[in-house]
């Protein structure tokens, strides 16, 4: 493993929790948006993060041979953002500009499918995946000033 290939694997972490952030911030902001530029009430988004990896996707096993080592993981990436397709909370409200004209659901307006409480245990969840990445940076520059210390002497 190379010098710097633990902060490069925590620095792909903080990328994609950064990103996880922005999305559920989005999320939460678009709560009550019942007109989008798409049409419809506000779709919830969610990060989709796959590992990146060689060709096999395994991570190193202890005490194996040379030949069926496969080296550590890479980091993550985002693979996409997906938006739900369940559908929103339906309120009846006859004279709101955005409630349904025709139909089963004449009158109701459809609200985003975002819940308030599930969005902001997601970003505790994302904040805290950041921080974990950050210490495991703040560890390899502590342990590669240690080494630098012990090879001075």
């Amino acid at each position: 493993m190379g010098l710097f290939t633990s902060i490069n694997i925590a620095a792909t972490g903080m990328s994609v929790e950064r990103l996880r952030t922005d999305v559920i911030s989005n999320n939460i902001a678009n709560a009550t948006t019942t007109r989008t530029q798409d049409g419809g009430a506000y779709r919830k988004q969610t990060v989709i993060v796959e590992p990146i990896a060689k060709e096999n996707p395994l991570w190193r096993l202890p005490y194996t041979s040379a030949s069926q080592d496969n080296g550590p993981g890479k980091g993550v990436r985002v693979r996409e953002i997906v938006k739900d397709t369940e559908m929103g909370r339906l309120v009846y409200d006859p004279n709101h500009p955005d409630a349904i004209k025709s139909g089963p659901h004449t009158g109701y307006v459809e609200y985003p499918n975002v819940n308030i409480v599930n969005e902001m245990v997601n970003m505790i969840s994302a904040n805290r995946a950041y921080e974990a990445n950050s210490s495991v940076i703040q560890g390899s520059k502590e342990m590669f000033a240690a080494a630098l210390e012990i090879a001075s002497r």
